[in-house]
């Protein structure tokens, strides 16, 4: 099972966080990969100046927010899986 690490932060959560997660979430029910990915809360992944940090399996640091979220899970998680 492949790893999502979303920081939950005091910087990440102002900036949107629980959304975040809300469209991780959906976005692995609509493709069925809850066999396959496991979200995880985690702290400062250093990527937080501009938006929610979210760290993929091989340790690449992503700065995601709601309005790119299904954008980002899909042309940078979907590819990997």
């Amino acid at each position: 099972m492949k790893s999502i690490k979303i920081c939950i932060g005091s910087a990440c959560h102002i900036k949107g966080s629980y959304e975040v997660i809300e469209i991780f979430k959906e976005e692995i029910d609509k493709y069925k990969l809850g066999d396959k990915i496991e979200l995880c809360a985690s702290f400062c992944l250093g990527k937080c100046k501009d938006a929610v940090s979210v760290m993929r399996w091989d340790d690449i640091v992503f700065s995601v927010s709601k309005e790119n979220a299904r954008q980002i899970f899909e042309a940078e998680f979907m590819p990997y899986i």
